[in-house]
């Protein structure tokens, strides 16, 4: 079994995670609430948020991240109780499949919606506050689906692309106050939800092949990227991509 390292400087750290209620996103909220961060997350599934607040004591607030202003008195409310955040995990995101030839003007703007512009919105909301502490860790969660020129989601791939332009762009405009801005690229991961939409036998034995390590990645190794971009020890690094995806470009 793996040993993972613990960061004192995460310890009484307030955290944010978007789409805390399942995948890496619940993964992310319980790995925080172990180092002893007071993490808090958003999430519009009200049951599975639920039991995340009630394994973790984590708090949440309810919002679908594609109402800006809903989300943004989410994470007012959430601030209120828990102070100003000195760490966000731009996370949440939806990768469902798509043809080309069936997308409308309006599919378009709703996964952008869903997959990049919550992003944007939710550095703006909780920058104000790092800026005041002094500093702060910005990572926002990216994918290897368009480096490896996957097909089958162009509207999720563009807007996972873009990612990869927002995290350098703010890297530059809130460096001066230190404040961190990095990507996390990670490859396929077995999530639930993909082992039950999409993880076929011949798709994961065809996946292992573009991998330079043979092992299927769960979600616990993008949390690690993640904890490690949020404690001190990442303290220089920033505008920044950082993959886990066995290798698989």
């Amino acid at each position: 079994m793996p040993q993972f390292a613990t960061y004192p400087s995460l310890k009484d750290t307030a955290v944010l995670v978007t789409g805390g209620a399942s995948g890496i996103g619940r993964t992310t909220v319980e790995a925080f609430a172990d180092q002893g961060a007071r993490v808090a997350f958003l999430d519009r599934d009200a049951d599975r948020a639920r039991q995340v607040t009630d394994t973790t004591g984590a708090p949440h607030a309810l919002c679908d991240l594609r109402d800006i202003d809903a989300m943004k008195s989410a994470i007012a409310k959430l601030e209120a109780d828990h102070g100003p955040f000195a760490v966000l995990v731009n996370n949440a995101a939806h990768d469902d499949r798509h043809d080309w030839k069936d997308v409308t003007p309006e599919y378009w703007d709703e996964r952008q919606a869903t997959n990049l512009r919550h992003q944007f919105f939710a550095i703006q909301s909780v920058a104000p506050g790092m800026i005041d502490a002094g500093g702060g860790s910005i990572i926002n969660i990216g994918s290897n689906s368009w480096w490896e020129a996957g097909g089958g989601f162009p509207a999720y791939a563009t807007a996972k692309a873009a990612i990869h332009g927002l995290t350098r762009t703010m890297a530059r405009d809130l460096g001066d106050h230190r404040i961190r801005v990095n990507t996390v690229v990670p490859g396929w991961i077995m999530t639930d939800r993909q082992k039950d939409l999409w993880a076929t036998p011949e798709g994961l034995e065809a996946h292992r092949a573009r991998q330079c390590l043979p092992d299927l990645i769960d979600p616990e190794y993008v949390t690690r990227m993640v904890l490690w971009l949020a404690s001190d020890d990442s303290a220089m690094c920033t505008a920044s991509n950082f993959m886990v995806d066995a290798g698989s470009i």
